[in-house]
Order: C-alpha cells, then structure tokens, then sequence
C-alpha cells in the first residue's frame, strides 16, 4: 500500500474485530483513501463498496474492492504477463521526468523516465479493460517505494531519500477474491443514494482538517489522470487544484460540522463506525450527539502518533528549525452507532481481544497520558 497520512493500518485490527462480530454481510467504507479496511472487511467476506472523491483512491478500490479474481480465473496471470511486459520497458522520458524529477525532485530521473513509459503503454493497450486499475495501482505503489518525500507531495526531501536509488519494478497486487463495488463521487452525494442503497456496517473516515487528499497527493492523482496539466508551486501541484470548486466540504471548519452530520443522518446503514480523532473540528460531545440519532452509541479510544509534519518539527522556508512542537500524541475515537443489541456484542469483543479501550468523556489534546492499549495496534 502507498504511504498515507490517513491510513487506518494500526485500527484495522479492532475495525476488524467490530465487523466480524457484527455479522455483516454487506459493507460501505465511504471516505476509502487507500482502502485498507475495504480490504480488511473484504476478506470476511463482506460484500463491500468503496467510495472516494479522488481519482487515485478509486483506482486503488477498483482494484482491491471491485476486481474479483475469483470471477476470472486467467486475470492473474493477464496480470502477472502484462506486469513482466511493463517491467523490461525502457524509460522514455515524458511529464513525469520533466514535472517531478527536474521542476521537482519528487522521484530521480531514471524513475520518472520509467514511470512515463509505463504510464504510455497502460493507457496505450489497456485503458477501459480490467486490468487498467490493477496495472496502475501496481504502478502506482512502485513510484512510491521509489519517491524521496516523508509521505506527503506538499514537498520532497532536500536530499535523495535512499530507496529513490532503488529501480521502479511493479508488482502483482495482492488481489482479493469477492465481489465489490468502487464509486468515484462524493460522500454528501452518495451516502444516502440507490448506487449505495442499504447495507449492515458502514464505516466513516471523513477528512479532520482543512488538508484535502488531492493535493496531498496530487502526484498520484496525476499519474492516474494522465492529462499533463499546468502546474504551479515549488511541488508542481495541479493547476486545478486552485478551482474552489474542487474543494471538499470536509476540507473547511464551516462547512465540515453540517456535511458530517448530513453524511452520519443520511448513510443506509444498520450500523455505523466513525473514526475520528481530538483534535479535530468537532469536540467529543459534539460527534457523539451526531451518531445518537442512529440509536446506541459506544466510543473506544485508541492512542496515536501525530502526523509526520509533528514528528519532523517546524521549520521556516530554509529549512531551518523555528518551533517547539507541542505535542507528539493524540487520541483516535471509533465511535460505533446502531441497535444497542448489535452494537454492544461488538465493542465488547474489541476490549475483551485487548484491542481497545471504551471511554465515556473526551481525552485532553495536550494531555501526557496515553490510552491503554497494545502499542501495535495504535492508530497512525
């Protein structure tokens, strides 16, 4: 999977947990970013479907959500031919090496050159066919275990980080057998929509902050898109990116209270999780009254590390340190919404596996003390 600031890698045991025990048959991850717990959820064999508003997240959930290899015996080794096809190409120097690897420094020459060939040729002989999503998610997690950034396209490393030596090489993804669905569209939209219609456990992942996905990583977008547009800024981000237009409501501190609510109100389903963390738009109090309205309401908690800009410091444009970061941890609330039947059998499990903890008033967001809960489960 691509590094991602959103990713849910350290909840998906316990988001795990709450969905085995639940005994869903059909799923909804409506803000899917990387589709890790789509994917988590899938290999219960949850009927699931995944949506997402950027281009990159869709392919990746018509790739691990929407293909079933088990309905195509021969697609992967279509894969696994075209994969080695992709591969002996040479590079061929195009947007990519001139927009991310000279203006920028994304990724060193030579990968940008085969990330150009590769991109042709996909568009070239597969694009519209079952195996355009899982050829450019494949691609699209090579370039990332060659790119010199800390997970973020907002910028790059002054220095090369050491894997943008190594050689883009693809690989086969890890295809999951079942069926799903991949939607491209907003959540406002979808959630309470036909294309969706009814299903037993949604989970919700909104945006926390003013910080939208697309632009941070608008590289991946890009690649997909294949369009070359203009660029601007030191990270050559996409011209579009500018357009008001194209900005979430989730993305602004007055928009994103009404459109939660909206999305938690309007959702088709039996059961809802939402995740969310303490320092967000919305106070503890605030988004358990939200999920109220679907019945029994539990909160579990989970201690977590900041995002990497924290991590990293505060630094002024010549990369020099200017700031004391106040904190390094936070805390993830999964707030579990439905019939009280359903819902405490569910929560109980994730506390008695030692997964999580409940909690029943919010946690200070400068507080020292960390949730008790094992450190390999801590969400990121």
């Amino acid at each position: 999977m691509i590094k991602y600031l959103g990713s849910k890698r350290r909840l998906v045991p316990a988001l795990t947990m709450l969905a085995e025990t639940s005994g869903a048959r059909t799923g909804l991850d409506l803000f899917c970013g990387t589709t890790r717990v789509s994917q988590a959820w899938k290999r219960l064999g949850i009927a699931m479907t995944a949506v997402d508003s950027a281009r990159f997240a869709h392919v990746l959930a018509q790739c691990y959500v929407a293909t079933d290899p088990g309905g195509r015996p021969d697609l992967l080794a279509d894969v696994a031919d075209a994969v080695d096809r992709l591969n002996a190409l040479p590079g061929a120097p195009g947007y990519v090496t001139a927009t991310f690897c000279e203006d920028a420094r994304f990724f060193r020459p030579e990968n940008g050159a085969r990330i150009d060939a590769v991109r042709d040729a996909i568009e070239r002989d597969h694009a519209g066919t079952d195996l355009e999503p899982v050829l450019l998610t494949s691609l699209l997690e090579a370039a990332d275990r060659v790119d010199s950034t800390t997970g973020l396209q907002m910028a790059y490393l002054k220095q090369w980080a050491s894997r943008a030596h190594l050689p883009l090489t693809l690989r086969v993804p890890e295809l999951l057998d079942g069926p799903g669905l991949a939607l491209h569209g907003d959540a406002c939209v979808l959630a309470g929509s036909e294309v969706v219609g009814d299903v037993d456990l949604a989970y919700l992942d909104p945006p926390y902050n003013q910080h939208r996905y697309d632009s941070n990583y608008h590289v991946w977008d890009t690649i997909v898109a294949w369009d070359a547009p203009a660029h601007y800024g030191v990270a050559c981000k996409r011209e579009d990116l500018r357009d008001p237009a194209r900005r979430s409501a989730f993305n602004g501190r007055r928009t994103m209270p009404g459109a939660l609510r909206q999305v938690i109100a309007e959702v088709r389903a039996e059961v809802v999780v939402l995740s969310y963390n303490n320092e967000s738009w919305l106070s503890f109090d605030e988004l358990h009254l939200a999920c109220s309205g679907r019945g029994h309401v539990e909160v579990l908690a989970f201690d977590s590390a900041r995002y990497v800009g924290a991590r990293i410091g505060i630094h002024n444009p010549s990369g020099r340190k200017v700031g004391t970061v106040s904190h390094l941890r936070n805390t993830e609330y999964v707030l579990v919404a439905g019939d009280r039947a359903r819902v405490r059998p569910m929560v109980r499990a994730v506390v008695k596996s030692g997964l999580g903890v409940v909690v029943d008033r919010p946690v200070p967001v400068h507080s020292t003390a960390t949730v008790a809960v094992p450190d390999d489960v801590l969400s990121v």
